[in-house]
């Protein structure tokens, strides 16, 4: 079970296994929690007070100290697990929806003829679809877009690489989501 783990402001930085945020949390590094604890440790008992030690996982952490992220300035890493999900493995021709074997990153403006592999210029297609397409753009392919790409924001980051999140962590992350996204449509996997 990972934990989300934010800077002091709020920005998702990464997600950390339990063991590394019990650390976080015996160093005296958490600034703020949200949600219900997901994990109780329990250490040894302590000789003065007879008390056992215990540390409350939260699913979401705010790190005292950490770096805030910059990376809601930038482009999220593009990869195809991640704009299958984006995409909810929608072929962007044809408009089915196929298992991830079954699905290829296509490139609107053919990376030959110039086109960046982007995420404004990468949707999901299946295989047919794109061995169709070819090397072509979709206007001399004839073959139209069913929806237009677009570069998700860090919170979609989060939820698009593919873990399992909680429903505080989603909660939390959907609510920086643009209402437009096509991830308030499901989890976005």
């Amino acid at each position: 079970m990972d934990v989300l783990q934010l800077d002091v402001s709020g920005r998702p930085q990464a997600w950390i296994s339990a063991k590394e945020a019990a650390v976080i949390y015996a160093s005296d590094g958490i600034a703020w929690t949200l949600g219900d604890p997901i994990v109780i440790l329990r250490g040894g008992i302590q000789r003065r007070t007879g008390l056992q030690s215990r540390i409350e996982l939260h699913a979401i952490v705010a790190v005292r100290g950490a770096i805030p992220s910059r990376a809601w300035r930038q482009e999220p890493a593009l990869s195809n697990p991640k704009l299958f999900a984006r995409d909810r493995r929608v072929c962007a021709y044809c408009g089915g929806n196929f298992d991830e074997d079954d699905l290829t990153r296509e490139h609107i403006q053919p990376t030959s003829r110039g086109g960046r592999d982007s995420w404004m210029n990468c949707i999901t297609a299946c295989r047919g679809c794109n061995g169709r397409k070819g090397n072509r753009t979709p206007e001399e392919a004839n073959m139209s877009l069913m929806y237009l790409p677009y570069v998700p924001s860090l919170h979609e980051d989060m939820i698009l690489r593919g873990r399992r999140i909680l429903a505080d962590q989603m909660e939390f992350l959907l609510a920086s989501v643009p209402r437009s996204s096509r991830l308030h449509d499901g989890s976005g996997r």
